[in-house]
């Protein structure tokens, strides 16, 4: 593992997170890719909520009684009273999701998955419009700066790991998402360089 600058910063398409370096460690480690065809993981990811910028939280709420129907509960139960300030998040500043029965609140305890990706799926709405961005990076992160493994993935704890892709290949879609081609365009011929 070891910290590589890149040529310049890299803005998200909310113009917050930036990243300007990465951690080689996202060309070593792997995970199981393809979560809705895991059979073994019982969606252990979605145990502990996530991290999700103020920005999201008010497109969630707007959605109104259609939304709260398909999740299954009131909006004033989909958040935390955590509320950190956080330049990198959009917004400025990020909440969480609760948790009830052990998992996040918008876990499908009977498909499987995420409700918010899924209410998209069923409705037409690109799922980046709505689903927190830290979820559609896992178990890629940024921090101050710098795009990294999780934390879960560092301490050994994400129970896909080491099987599947390697994360940055698995998530390279969402890297161009967010931050454009010219950014994975960059960390594709770094990794050439690299021999990775």
């Amino acid at each position: 593992m070891s910290i590589v600058a890149l040529s310049k910063a890299y803005p998200s398409i909310y113009g917050t997170p930036v990243l300007d370096r990465l951690d080689t460690a996202i060309f070593d480690f792997r995970y199981f890719t393809h979560c809705m065809s895991c059979g073994f993981c019982k969606d252990a990811c979605c145990s502990y909520g996530v991290d999700i910028d103020t920005e999201n939280m008010a497109r969630l709420k707007a959605l109104g009684p259609d939304f709260a129907a398909f999740v299954g509960s009131k909006p004033d139960e989909w958040f935390t009273d955590e509320y950190a300030e956080d330049a990198e998040f959009p917004g400025g500043g990020n909440g969480r999701t609760a948790v009830r029965d052990g998992a996040c609140i918008f876990l499908d305890r009977e498909k499987r998955g995420c409700k918010i990706h899924a209410y998209c799926l069923a409705n037409g709405i690109d799922y980046h419009q709505l689903k927190p961005m830290v979820s559609a990076l896992f178990p890629l992160t940024f921090s101050e700066g710098m795009l990294c493994p999780s934390g879960e993935i560092l301490d050994n704890d994400l129970v896909c790991m080491n099987q599947g892709l390697v994360i940055y290949d698995g998530l390279r879609g969402e890297l161009r998402h967010y931050f454009g081609d010219a950014l994975v365009d960059e960390i594709d011929a770094l990794r050439v360089s690299l021999g990775r």
